[in-house]
């Protein structure tokens, strides 16, 4: 199967240990689920990592080729892709707190 995440390039594995993250968030079209996951990640993102990351929404809906090779088997999915490792968080995506702890994001 195909992979849509490139490898990291060695500039962003520099950039990742400046502080730098990068997201794949994978939502199935405009449910209650999905607004709140979408939302409580940028909520996250503009406040603790105060433009330091790259956030990608991907709908599984409407984008579905872009879920092959990626092993999404529940939305929403939240996948770290910087800094490495990888880091996948499956499931209810509305509680600021647990997904900081997941992250281990402690500000």
């Amino acid at each position: 199967m195909k992979s849509y995440f490139p490898a990291p390039k060695e500039d962003l594995q520099s950039t990742a240990k400046e502080g730098y993250y990068c997201f794949r968030l994978y939502i199935a079209g405009t449910n209650l689920k999905s607004i709140l996951a979408l939302k409580t990640i940028k909520y996250i993102c503009e406040t603790y990592l105060k433009g330091n990351y790259n956030l990608e929404v991907i709908d599984v809906y409407q984008q579905p080729e872009l879920t092959e090779g990626q092993k999404i088997v529940a939305v929403p999915t939240l996948i770290r892709i910087l800094p490495l490792p990888l880091q996948r968080i499956i499931g209810d995506l509305s509680q600021t707190d647990k997904i900081l702890m997941a992250l281990n994001l402690s500000f």
